[in-house]
């Protein structure tokens, strides 16, 4: 079983071969969490600098992420972890589905309060599936 509660998941229609789609995700993934050292540092996150631009190799780091785990062309699992939770983002690419999956613990009075204003305001999900969306326009053209 896994020690991470579900928290949601994401589901996106792809039209694109699985190599644009990967390349399409680890380039969004690159430039939209890329500049997001400054917050991960406010939040105390590990980790909180990027290595570079993603290419999908385990260890590799976006600020506030670290790739886990990657089969190129199917799964990419990232995760992190800061002041308020314990998370891990799974993206897989099945059947021309991108899909994004997010399970979270948040310790701690502090981390339920930060649940309520990232989870519980749908900005999560608001930010996932535009993320979803990014990539399946981005691996289209």
């Amino acid at each position: 079983m896994d020690p991470l509660p579900f928290i949601d998941e994401h589901r996106q229609p792809v039209d694109a071969p699985a190599e644009q789609v990967w390349a399409a995700l680890l380039a969004i993934l690159s430039r939209r969490m890329g500049a997001g050292e400054r917050f991960a540092r406010l939040l105390g996150c590990d980790p909180c600098e990027g290595t570079g631009r993603l290419t999908g190799s385990v260890g590799e780091t976006v600020p506030g992420f670290r790739v886990a785990a990657a089969e190129p062309g199917h799964l990419l699992e990232l995760r992190g972890r800061h002041r308020f939770a314990d998370y891990r983002l799974t993206f897989v690419l099945t059947d021309g589905h991108l899909t994004a999956e997010t399970r979270a613990a948040f310790p701690g009075l502090l981390g339920r309060l930060y649940r309520i204003a990232v989870i519980g305001t749908g900005a999560h999900a608001l930010v996932t599936r535009r993320l979803l969306r990014a990539v399946a326009r981005a691996a289209s053209r």
